[in-house]
């Protein structure tokens, strides 16, 4: 018996070394896991101010710059993408004043997610538009605060009349005035499960879903019911990407704008772009803070996903969308971290693509 179990051991080994080679090799021929990245883009990117918010001219725009983008992420991302309505839920309460806001945002998501699904269909990529739902707090301080920007822009003369007859609240948008409306911060999107649907089958040529559209539709708990109504409100885009992206345990979250990264005196003689910066940095120096209405929630939500998130490495980039592919590159725009060394680094535009490391607060 002693010399059977001898003989089996012997001839066995040889089998057991030359196995444990062939599972070495093929991990090693295994591929890489592609990194996961939400990518947020804007209602605004849908059409330039001076424009006409007609579908063909969203169409001309999501064909033209946003699939080309999208495409060339997905062939080395695992890609979720999400959008913004602003302009287009506005227009949509203009022409349905009776409509509340929690309807508007659905019909707004079907419309987006059309135009960007057909987009993405004409570089031969499957795209799906999921109706979804985010739960927020009724009793979100958001509600006695309207500040998300809706609909198109206004002259003075203008916002005030329509602010009297409407008794909609309007603030300044620049040198312009825009509608504005209260916009709680999301706690849990309801269609996520199927969102890792579609991403555990997705390739290079699709699904791509399209989720989240407008922040998603507002909805609450009524009492201790269990039954879902809508609100009168709009999510920002931003802060509900940052929730898909922790959800899904993503690997970054991209927010493409249409002015780069986070800047220093933006719009002055003196401005310049972040490369990188650490969390802490941005909000030592509050950030994005003087532009409550657009640049603010972008970079709070990028904070709150790299912060928030159980993937230490993860990061989150604001810039701009023809820039993505760099953007994923460390190339362009501005990359977020939990730790940078020095805690900022500045892009030196001065005639040189070489990086400006000195850490200076702006």
């Amino acid at each position: 018996m002693a010399t059977s179990r001898l003989m089996f051991s012997e001839a066995a080994r040889p089998l057991g070394l030359q196995l444990g080679r062939q599972l070495r090799f093929c991990a090693a021929e295994a591929p890489a896991k592609k990194p996961r990245i939400v990518v947020a883009v804007g209602g605004n990117a849908l059409v330039r101010r001076g424009e006409r918010l007609t579908i063909e001219n969203q169409l001309k725009a999501a064909r033209n710059d946003a699939a080309p983008v999208l495409k060339k992420l997905m062939e080395t991302c695992e890609l979720i993408f999400t959008h913004g309505n602003g302009p287009q839920v506005g227009e949509l309460a203009l022409e349905r004043s009776a409509a509340t806001f929690d309807v508007l945002g659905a019909e707004s998501q079907g419309q987006i997610g059309y135009i960007f699904s057909q987009a993405m269909a004409s570089v031969d990529v499957t795209a799906v538009a999921m109706l979804t739902q985010v739960e927020v707090d009724p009793q979100d301080e958001a509600f006695n605060n309207p500040e998300k920007f809706v609909g198109p822009v206004y002259g003075a003369m203008e916002a005030n009349a329509l602010s009297q007859l409407l008794g909609w609240t309007i603030k300044r948008d620049g040198e312009y005035f825009r509608r504005v409306v209260a916009s709680p911060w999301p706690k849990k999107i309801l269609q996520i499960d199927g969102v890792r649907a579609l991403l555990a089958v997705q390739k290079p040529n699709g699904p791509l879903p399209i989720v989240c559209g407008g922040g998603g539709v507002p909805v609450a708990r009524r009492g201790n019911t269990g039954i879902y109504e809508g609100l009168e409100a709009v999510i920002d885009k931003d802060r509900c990407g940052a929730l898909l992206a922790r959800e899904l345990e993503a690997d970054g979250y991209i927010i493409l704008t249409d002015g780069g990264g986070i800047w220093e005196n933006f719009g002055k003689p003196n401005a310049r772009e972040m490369h990188q910066a650490s969390t802490s940095y941005l909000k030592g120096t509050k950030a994005g803070a003087k532009f409550p209405g657009s640049m603010g929630p972008k970079v709070e939500a990028a904070i709150d996903f790299v912060e928030n998130s159980k993937n230490p490495k993860a990061w989150a980039a604001l810039g701009d969308l023809k820039d993505a592919a760099d953007i994923v590159a460390k190339k362009a725009g501005t990359f977020i971290t939990r730790e940078v060394k020095g805690e900022v680094i500045w892009y030196n535009r001065e005639g040189s693509p070489k990086i400006d490391r000195v850490p200076r607060s702006p």
